[in-house]
């Protein structure tokens, strides 16, 4: 098998997993013109991928554009979606950021806080390549199930 093949068969796999298929119905609930409605998988979630090439031609210091934090909300939403299906309680994403780019996201499961993150330079924000997007939402997401499973109490409140 080549080493192109050998890639796009990593990828297919990729593609049909469940956080890439949430990360792609949350960019399709964004679209309210449809001009996701042609795009393939890989499309969509194309900006969301950001090679050291590309963040080398993005500045140091910038504001994010509104499509740019549409993403970084796509993203928790996404998270926040598949906990919901896990575990059949709603949870709730929080992303508020300043016009520069900083801020803080949460996930609220009832009265607890599954996920607390600290936002930088947001006007960045993407992944070096479609697996570590997933690794990252994998890793978030067992985390939160894990701190619900703990604190069940607080999370059915």
């Amino acid at each position: 098998m080549t080493e192109t093949a050998a890639a796009t068969a990593e990828n297919e796999g990729l593609l049909q997993s469940a956080f890439v298929v949430e990360m792609v119905r949350q960019m399709r609930a964004i679209d309210p013109y449809g001009h996701y409605d042609s795009m393939s998988t890989t499309e969509i979630l194309e900006p969301f991928i950001l090679t050291k090439e590309k963040k080398r031609e993005i500045p140091i210091i910038g504001d994010p554009d509104e499509l740019v934090v549409a993403r970084v909300k796509v993203f928790f939403n996404a998270i926040s979606a598949m906990i919901e299906s896990e575990c059949g309680l709603m949870a709730v994403p929080l992303v508020n950021l300043t016009h520069e780019g900083f801020g803080r996201a949460l996930i609220t499961v009832g009265k607890l806080v599954v996920m607390d993150r600290t936002l930088r330079d947001v006007h960045r924000f993407g992944f070096p390549s479609l697996s570590k997007m997933k690794d990252e939402g994998d890793k978030i997401l067992s985390i939160a199930l894990g701190l619900i499973g703990e604190h069940s109490k607080v999370a059915g409140l």
